[in-house]
């Protein structure tokens, strides 16, 4: 078996192993092939495990944009008949190595439970539940009728440092285990605002006297998305408007022909699931949060 850098003509195994192992997290063909293009980034590497011509394995590193002290994530997935074999320790060994030389600190991974104990042999501790969740935008309710004083609109129509100061916000008060400091404009910027993975036309803002007050913003393309960040500004929160916002790009999405939207939420963010079962989504699957220092 070889652990090597993943390169473009691993994508059609690529996806059918996201296919066959987790669905539900949106992972495009434009995605993956822009991602395996993308020039080297400190950080964010891509590896394969291949047996005998077969990808049995895939992992992908990052870092947490923003992160004081600098932490690391990561995703690693083996096929079921080729588990217990070391390959899961190799990729994992890559990702950790990576993470080391980039300046992380710490290393996070979703996992599914059954590799809770497996993680715990490499100093990773659980501190948190996720839950994934999707839905056809088609099934979604109507969108509620935004305030008075509010308008909604596409992140298309809305200033990008409008956007910008809006995310910072949401980035420092979001729930998680990392704590995130502002990142630069020009480097959110092209992160975010000018990816070609952020779908904007599908992703909405509410405006109050033109200050985006809420926003929800996705990842992915016409087919299926993937709700990267659904935020109100805490002076405005518990008013409505999560939930409409997320409404209006899900009607959004329906309309374009999305087929499928699927979003994830810790299991203490009460605000949020509700919102989301409000709008119909269904439960996919539950992963434990995991931390490893480095």
């Amino acid at each position: 078996m070889e652990i090597r850098p993943a390169g473009p003509g691993d994508v059609d195994q690529a996806l059918a192993l996201h296919d066959e192992l987790v669905p539900y997290l949106v992972t495009t063909r434009g995605m993956l092939t822009r991602e395996l293009a993308r020039p080297g980034v400190p950080g964010r590497a891509t590896y394969a495990a291949v047996d005998g011509g077969e990808l049995v394995g895939w992992a992908t590193t990052g870092l947490i944009a923003g992160s004081d002290p600098l932490d690391g994530q990561l995703r690693l997935l083996v096929r079921p008949e080729h588990r217990r074999r070391g390959t899961g320790t190799r990729l994992l060994e890559a990702t950790h190595a990576n993470l080391r030389e980039a300046g992380a600190t710490t290393a996070r991974v979703f996992a599914d439970p059954s590799s809770v104990e497996w993680a715990a042999r490499f100093g990773y501790r659980q501190t948190r539940q996720v839950h994934y969740a999707g839905i056809d935008p088609r099934q979604a309710p109507r969108q509620p009728e935004p305030p008075s004083a509010v308008r909604l609109a596409p992140l298309t129509d809305v200033e990008p440092k409008a956007l910008y100061a809006a995310d910072v916000v949401a980035q420092r008060t979001k729930p998680g285990d990392a704590k995130i400091s502002a990142r630069p404009y020009d480097e959110w910027r092209a992160a975010v605002w000018e990816s070609a993975d952020t779908v904007l036309d599908l992703s909405v803002a509410a405006l109050y006297r033109d200050e985006i007050v809420a926003f929800t913003m996705g990842l992915g393309d016409h087919t299926m998305i993937w709700s990267k960040m659904t935020s109100t500004l805490p002076q405005y929160r518990g008013r409505g408007l999560a939930k409409l916002v997320k409404a209006a790009a899900l009607q959004r999405a329906a309309t374009a022909g999305v087929q499928g939207a699927y979003t994830a939420n810790y299991d203490g963010n009460t605000p949020m699931l509700a919102v989301n079962e409000w709008l119909g989504y269904h439960r996919i699957a539950t992963h434990a949060v995991l931390i490893c220092p480095l």
